[in-house]
């Protein structure tokens, strides 16, 4: 039968809408999530005059030292904030967001200069500003400001109270679920509520404050390496555990004869599996210091644990189902995983309260 034209061109174009469609399907589900970093983390560096004539070329030390050691698939950029109120170059992007881009960062904080007044608040407005351009990669884990400054007043701004505002108000129009942490570097004391405050308004913890160069490089490394590592390992024990439980009432089932409900706790205990699998490989990119290294083979034993608990519920349920006893006894092989299982949790919640002490905001 043939087809007046206004109708084949109105199927042509509903083909093309759903092949567009499940396209773009295909690639927010599949192909998206392989190709975006899994943190993207601005340095945004005080590059304004101060008292000691050091202070720029110390923070950009501390930026090289971190960036050196920073995830491999994290994006990273930088961008400084010193100038004159009103002027244009007051803040600037020094480097785009970029995985593998560690070298870049480090070569361009060679060419950092102390130059100008404190032009803070400009500096985290503009930063806020540069996780929302257009076709960026959102992070897969989040999305972070490091904010390093040796000054707690703004050149231009003096009223906080307004200050505070802004930023509130700049970080809840763009919509992003953004973090920041702010590191001060020989601030002076009498700016140093004025830190806070400006802290307090991106939403931020009390900032870290830090006199010397190894202090602030400590600083820096915790915020920008460590910290991930150990929400990365946090993750994973949240997700494994809750699975781990629903096997142990899978087996309690099974002692019960409530084959059924048995079944339907195993088959919510395999979820875990998938919500792990993205946070371990980021984990696998974070092994730049023994500390790392170990926390990482921690959380991969921990995954394995927990599928030989899983596998060896369901063989006990299939043999309790089949009424043959099975060799070996799977009862005795779901015993050895589960208490496997817990001691290493307990070893990987050992290493984390260590690495967890070691953070300056404990300090």
């Amino acid at each position: 039968m043939e087809l007046p034209r206004s109708v084949k061109v109105a199927l042509l174009l509903l083909l093309c809408l759903a092949v567009i469609a499940g396209g773009g399907w295909i690639y927010s589900r599949w192909i998206l999530p392989e190709i975006a970093p899994s943190y993207r983390t601005q340095f945004l560096v005080d590059t304004a005059q101060g008292s000691d004539p050091r202070g720029a070329a110390d923070v950009a030390s501390a930026v090289r030292t971190t960036v050196g050691n920073s995830g491999d698939q994290d994006a990273l950029a930088l961008r400084a904030f010193g100038g004159e109120c009103g002027a244009s170059d007051n803040t600037r992007r020094l480097a785009d967001f970029a995985t593998g881009n560690r070298r870049k960062l480090m070569q361009v904080t060679d060419g950092v200069r102390a130059a100008g007044s404190p032009t803070l608040v400009r500096g985290i407005v503009e930063a806020v500003q540069d996780f929302s351009r257009p076709f960026d990669l959102a992070a897969t884990q989040m999305n972070r400001v490091i904010v390093i400054t040796r000054h707690g007043a703004d050149a231009c701004d003096d009223d906080i109270a307004f200050v505070e505002n802004e930023i509130r108000d700049r970080i809840r129009a763009a919509g992003l679920r953004l973090e920041f942490r702010v590191i001060g570097y020989q601030v002076p004391k009498t700016e140093r509520d004025g830190l806070r405050r400006i802290a307090a308004g991106a939403g931020a913890p009390d900032p870290v404050l830090t006199d010397t160069l190894p202090e602030l490089k400590a600083a820096v490394d915790w915020y920008a390496n460590d910290e991930p590592v150990l929400r990365g390992a946090q993750k994973v024990i949240d997700a494994l555990n809750p699975a781990a439980e629903q096997v142990d009432a899978a087996v309690r089932a099974i002692d019960d004869g409530r084959f059924e409900a048995a079944e339907e706790h195993l088959r919510t205990a395999r979820g875990a599996d998938g919500k792990v699998s993205a946070v371990l490989e980021d984990l696998t990119g974070r092994t730049k210091n023994p500390t790392e290294r170990d926390i990482h083979a921690r959380t991969l034993r921990l995954r394995d644990w927990q599928r030989s608990v899983l596998s060896t519920a369901g063989d006990l349920l299939d043999a309790e189902r089949s009424g043959t006893a099975g060799s070996p006894d799977p009862r005795t092989a779901y015993r050895k995983a589960a208490d496997a299982y817990n001691t290493e949790v307990e070893a990987l919640n050992r290493t984390l309260a260590k690495l967890r002490a070691k953070s300056p905001v404990a300090s």
